[in-house]
């Protein structure tokens, strides 16, 4: 199973003012272009033009109708978008085959929803040393600016894998030999007490419905009697750091 690559799949967009002059200005990043909309005006705008010009980016015109769709947001936008190359993000099918049979823990976010939640558990993952947050394009927010801030700008160098949806996700990963687990409050098996596979996607249910997918086994992390469950980027928090210092 293939599938071209979208351009979501290589750049991270960006829009409004002050988090594209960010970007442009920031040496860690690499803006592919920016886009303005043709009936923008102001100095904050002109502040964008001057630094795209002074780091070579190229910058396109266009109306202020597409600027609004390539945004994914029609309040906004301010009439500017910018494309960030984000150099370890990948579809899921690439991800899988240049992992092949070697050792490999991902998150799959089955419906989580709040961007707060989405940039706490990017940096997370990131910073704990997994391979990969698999973010399904049906149901997880487009990581825009409320996701990279959450994430303190980890985002652009997180290692985010694409993929339709959840289903899509568990099918490829169980039929290439992954084990998938559910993280529950309802099972008795401990995250900390499991023997784990070596090549496990680790499944975050959404803040309201919880995991919709199949999973192969489910843990939990035990809690104090009074405490139900945790946070959704807190759990991924405990789970990450379990697996990595294993």
């Amino acid at each position: 199973m293939d599938s071209k690559k979208s351009p979501r799949d290589k750049w991270i967009t960006v829009y409004g003012r002050k988090p594209v002059l960010e970007a442009l200005q920031d040496p860690g990043l690499s803006v592919a272009k920016v886009v303005v909309a043709d009936n923008a005006t102001g100095h904050s705008l002109q502040d964008i033009l001057r630094a795209a010009d002074r780091y070579g980016t190229p910058v396109e015109r266009a109306t202020a109708s597409r600027v609004k769709w390539l945004a994914g947001n029609g309040k906004h936008d301010q009439g500017v978008v910018a494309d960030v190359n984000a150099p370890r993000m990948t579809p899921l099918e690439e991800f899988v085959r240049e992992r092949g049979k070697r050792p490999t823990n991902v998150f799959l976010l089955d419906g989580v929803t709040n961007p707060g939640n989405v940039g706490m558990i990017l940096r997370t993952a990131t910073g704990a040393g997994f391979d990969g947050v698999i973010l399904p394009r049906a149901g997880t927010p487009h990581v825009g600016p409320l996701v990279i801030k959450a994430s303190a700008g980890v985002a652009f160098q997180a290692p985010i894998v694409n993929t339709p949806t959840a289903k899509a996700a568990v099918e490829l990963l169980r039929t290439a030999g992954y084990h998938v687990y559910g993280l529950s409050a309802r099972t008795k098996d401990s995250l900390f007490r499991t023997e784990l596979a070596p090549r496990a996607v680790y499944v975050l249910g959404g803040e309201t419905n919880g995991i919709t997918v199949r999973t192969d086994s489910d843990l939990r992390i035990p809690l104090n009697p009074g405490v139900e469950s945790l946070n959704v980027a807190v759990a991924a928090a405990v789970v990450a750091f379990e697996v990595t210092n294993r």
